[in-house]
C-alpha cells in the first residue's frame, strides 16, 4: 500500500515543480467556537487542517460525524455559522488569499470561483419558484446575460447534469422532483457561475444506493469536462 502513496506524492511534486499551482490551498486552518468553560476564550474544533486540490482533481475529506468536515468546507466559502471563527491559517482559492478579502469581494467569489452543494438538495431549492426561475436567477447573478440568454443557459445546464427533458424540468417546482433529480438541479445551480472549485458536502447521503452511484459518476464527468476541482466530503 505504500507504493501508490509514494507515486501520488511524486506526481504531485512534479506537477507543482512544473508551475501548476493547486486551485485550492488550505494551510494550518484552525476553526473555533466560543468556549463555554472560559469566558472570552475559544474552543478549537478543527486544528491545523491542510489540503491541496489541483485542477481536475478530487480530494475526499472523510471522517465521523461532528469531526469538522463540513466546517472546513464552509470555511473555504467564508460561510462559517454564527459564532465560529478562523483563529489561524490560510485559505487560498486560485492563488487568492480569501481571509484577506473584504466581505463583498468574498461574496463575489462564491458561485463564480467556488460553489457548494449539500446533502439535502431540497434545502438549496426555494419551493415557491420553478426550477427554471431559480436557475435563471443564479445565472444572472454571476453573468451579464439577458433574460432570453439566461433561459437558454438554464436549459444547457440542465442538459449538462444529464436531465433528459430540460424544458419540462425547468417548468417544474421542487416538490415535483425526486431526490436524485433535485440533487442534479442543485448541481446545475452550483455550475451556473462556472466555478473552478466545487465543495460537495455529503451529496449522496439522502439518496438511495443506485442514485448515489449516478451522482458520483455525474460529478466525475463534470469534473473532467470543466476541469474544476472537487472537495468531496463524506463519512462513508
Amino acid at each position: 500500500p505504500g507504493a501508490p502513496a509514494r507515486h501520488g506524492a511524486a506526481t504531485r511534486d512534479a506537477r507543482l515543480s512544473g508551475g501548476l499551482a493547486p486551485l485550492v490551498q488550505v494551510e494550518r486552518l484552525t476553526i473555533a467556537f466560543p468556549s463555554r468553560e472560559r469566558k472570552g476564550g475559544w474552543q478549537p474544533v478543527v486544528q491545523g487542517m491542510a489540503l491541496e486540490i489541483g485542477r481536475r482533481e478530487t480530494i475526499g475529506l472523510v471522517g465521523e460525524s461532528g469531526c469538522g468536515k463540513t466546517l472546513t468546507g464552509l470555511a473555504m466559502l467564508g460561510l462559517l455559522p454564527k459564532g465560529a471563527r478562523i483563529l489561524e491559517g490560510s485559505v487560498r482559492i486560485d492563488g487568492r488569499e480569501t481571509r484577506a478579502m473584504e466581505p463583498r469581494e468574498r461574496a463575489r467569489l462564491r458561485g463564480s470561483a467556488i460553489a457548494f452543494i449539500s446533502q439535502e438538495p431540497m434545502a438549496a431549492l426555494d419551493p415557491l419558484f420553478s426550477v427554471g426561475n431559480q436557475l435563471r436567477e443564479a445565472i444572472r447573478t454571476h453573468t451579464p446575460l439577458t433574460r432570453r440568454q439566461a433561459r437558454e443557459r438554464a436549459l444547457e445546464l440542465l442538459a449538462q447534469v444529464r436531465i433528459e427533458d430540460p424544458r419540462r424540468v425547468a417548468r417544474s417546482y421542487p416538490h415535483e422532483l425526486s431526490g436524485g433529480m433535485a440533487q442534479r438541479v442543485s448541481i446545475a445551480i452550483a455550475l451556473s457561475g462556472n466555478p473552478s472549485v466545487l465543495v460537495a458536502d455529503e451529496p449522496t447521503t439522502a439518496l438511495d444506493v443506485t442514485v448515489q452511484a449516478e451522482i458520483v459518476d455525474l460529478l466525475r464527468t463534470i469534473r473532467d469536462e470543466t476541469g474544476m476541482a472537487i472537495l468531496f466530503i463524506s463519512h462513508d
